[in-house]
């Protein structure tokens, strides 16, 4: 009878400390975070294999040929876009980690206003510093959005007229690489729509392929979008709480400060009270 009571009651305890565990994690903050890592593992992914798409169809279809090292090209500027792309998935892997230890934080500091733990000036410096260090990478991800919706454009226009050269058999139509600045005005790497080329660039895969990696990509750096958004909420949000709950706390330690010095005073003249009638 006894080693069943014992059982219960470790399970009971199992169970209340499952249930406080459960109720510290901060389900906001790790949904923006998993929000933010599938698009930023998108877009980074998507892209690094949209601009390699890339490099081939130039190579095989426009002919164009890789410069000297130490000239900028459009190969050079691909490299450099991958290369960034590196930057960004190791960077934004380590500031949602970041955000993620500042949520549980946070959450630790509102649920245990009253305990051991204690809201000082500097946590609340660190959710102000996050708070604007989002709104800056929000900004960013609007721009790279911008930015990721411009080879979607150029590729949408290509594969349309893929899709349609039956309708575009009569008229002339070339893609000249100069128009988008993607080679020197003096070299001219054009294919037209009558040609072989044209026709094995829209039969290949690799058209296909890159021009739906770039809208995938695309649509990673708008969930990144989002994801920063949500952030904002989140931290603006515990921000607020926290600040509510300093004033709160210095209110209930100045009450008690004054409810100490009532009692001193009465202690006080209750012994000068004992003293005269002694």
């Amino acid at each position: 009878m006894e080693e069943n009571m014992e059982e219960g009651q470790t399970q009971k305890g199992c169970f209340e400390c499952c249930i406080k565990c459960l109720g510290g994690i901060p389900y906001a903050s790790l949904i923006a975070t998993i929000l933010l890592y599938a698009g930023v593992a998108l877009f980074c992914g998507c892209g690094h294999e949209a601009l390699s798409g890339t490099v081939t169809i130039l190579q095989n279809y426009f002919e164009v040929v890789r410069g000297p090292i130490d000239t900028l090209d459009v190969f050079t500027m691909i490299d450099i876009l991958k290369y960034v792309i590196y930057g960004v998935a190791s960077a934004f892997f380590v500031y949602g980690i970041l955000l993620m230890v500042e949520g549980f934080f946070t959450t630790g500091a509102i649920r245990d206003l009253y305990g051991d733990f204690k809201i000082t000036t500097c946590g609340r410096c660190v959710s102000a510093w996050f708070i604007m260090l989002t709104y800056i990478f929000m900004l960013a991800w609007l721009g790279v959005t911008a930015f990721t919706s411009l080879p979607v454009f150029m590729y949408f226009n290509i594969w349309n007229m893929c899709q349609n050269t039956t309708i575009t058999d009569g008229a002339n139509l070339c893609l000249d690489l100069r128009q988008f600045g993607l080679v020197t005005i003096s070299e001219e790497r054009k294919v037209c729509t009558g040609s072989d080329k044209f026709m094995k660039m829209c039969e290949s895969n690799e058209l296909d392929m890159t021009f739906h990696l770039f809208i995938c990509a695309l649509a990673g750096a708008g969930a990144a979008v989002i994801a920063m958004v949500h952030y904002l909420m989140v931290l603006s949000a515990n921000w607020a709480y926290v600040k509510d709950a300093c004033r709160m706390q210095k209110y209930e330690d100045i009450k008690s400060k004054e409810e100490q010095e009532l009692h001193d005073i009465h202690s006080t003249r209750s012994k000068e009270r004992l003293n005269a009638y002694t």
